[in-house]
């Protein structure tokens, strides 16, 4: 067996257990939903047992992740990229959408109830709301933004952002370093006076 299928395969094992912990799932729980035996998920979580298709179809579906992220197969130039959202602990969720240190980063975010806190630091902000109410307090002044609403920003001014409410708001947010500014570039429709 050649060194990058070992490694494929020793990989799956702590990826299958992960999973499973994040779920805040036992053994006996996993094994009641797949029709597994707790004996054979904790030989493949150990790495005891070598996985095989019968026993990964199973796991993928009680997971309900996709069969190549259980064994984290080499790229096959699929052009979809493979999201993996970060949980913080204030039970807000992070997926960030590039990858490109020193640039402009954009990331999707869920942000959930929480007290404002003012923060500074070097940059440049972009809230795209998507969906929920997001509440901006930028220095002295306040504002509520609906869905499809922008708001930008130098990040050395004292600012925080959440939901305006008790619900979630899901954003797009995009973050440069200072001096990067969003461009933008629209025509007015031929009918619209106004330039």
């Amino acid at each position: 067996m050649d060194a990058e299928l070992e490694q494929i395969l020793d990989g799956i094992g702590p990826r299958l257990r992960a999973l499973r912990r994040d779920r805040g799932l036992t053994l006996e729980a996993l094994a009641t939903t797949t029709g597994l035996s707790v004996s054979t998920l904790s030989r493949l979580e150990s790495g005891i047992r070598r996985p095989t298709l019968d026993l990964l179809i199973p796991l993928a579906r009680a997971h309900r992740v996709a069969l190549d992220q259980l064994v984290a197969a080499p790229a096959t130039g699929d052009p979809r990229v493979h999201l993996t959202p970060l949980r913080k602990d204030n039970g807000s969720i992070l997926v960030p959408l590039t990858q490109y240190p020193g640039r402009v980063q954009v990331f999707k975010h869920v942000l959930a109830p929480r007290e404002p806190k003012l923060v500074t630091h070097e940059g440049y902000e972009w809230l795209y709301v998507l969906a929920g109410e997001l509440r901006l307090i930028l220095g002295a002044h306040e504002c509520t933004l609906q869905p499809g609403e922008v708001a930008e920003f130098d990040t050395r001014e004292p600012h925080w952002f959440g939901p305006a409410n008790t619900s979630a708001v899901e954003i797009l947010h995009l973050f440069g370093p200072r001096g990067d500014q969003a461009v933008v570039r629209a025509r007015s429709s031929a009918t619209d006076p106004t330039p």
